[in-house]
Parts: structure tokens; C-alpha cells; sequence
């Protein structure tokens, strides 16, 4: 049987080698015919802690790694804009 791969982003990545990745996908409503977006997430197994939130990855289930981890990542799709900037908080002009 063929494994499954999804594309998701990454919505947490605070556990060691463990990424949420949330997968959302589009179904049409069955009474009304509107389109409606559902959304999963998933425990993907990280190795070497390289995916940030943010980030769209690819995941394909593997076996059981932990009780809720049966997926990997795969790759990194599209980074993440989660880069930090420091901001210059001081004001020209504004002493008194």
C-alpha cells in the first residue's frame, strides 16, 4: 500500500524532534453545496529540529514512532515569514 503525503504548515515546533503540522483541506457541504475548509492536525517526527512555525512542509506516514506520531517530514515546501526584526525604538525629536 502506498504511503500517504500531505502538505501542511507548521504550527508548533516546541517539543524535541516533534512538529504540528495542520493540513487543511476543502469540502463542499453536503446540504448546502458551500465550500467549507476542515483542518487536521498531525505529529510529524523532526530529527534534526530544522523546521520552524511557520513553514510548509511535506509529510508522509511511516509506522508508529510514539503513541500520537505516525507521520515524518519529508521536506520543506516554502519557508516560513516568521523572521524576527528589531525595531529602533527610540524617537528623534521627541525630548523635551
Amino acid at each position: 500500500m502506498p504511503k500517504r503525503i500531505l502538505i501542511g504548515t507548521v504550527v508548533s515546533d516546541k517539543t524535541d524532534k516533534t512538529v504540528t503540522v495542520k493540513v487543511e483541506r476543502k469540502v463542499k457541504h453536503p446540504l448546502y453545496g458551500k465550500i467549507i475548509r476542515r483542518s487536521k492536525k498531525y505529529h510529524a517526527h523532526d530529527e534534526a529540529n530544522e523546521f520552524k512555525a511557520g513553514d510548509t512542509v511535506r509529510i508522509e506516514e511511516t509506522r508508529p514512532i510514539s503513541k500520537t506520531k505516525t507521520w515524518k517530514v519529508l521536506d520543506r515546501v516554502q519557508a516560513g515569514k516568521g523572521i524576527a526584526v528589531e525595531a529602533n525604538l527610540e524617537v528623534e525629536g521627541a525630548s523635551n
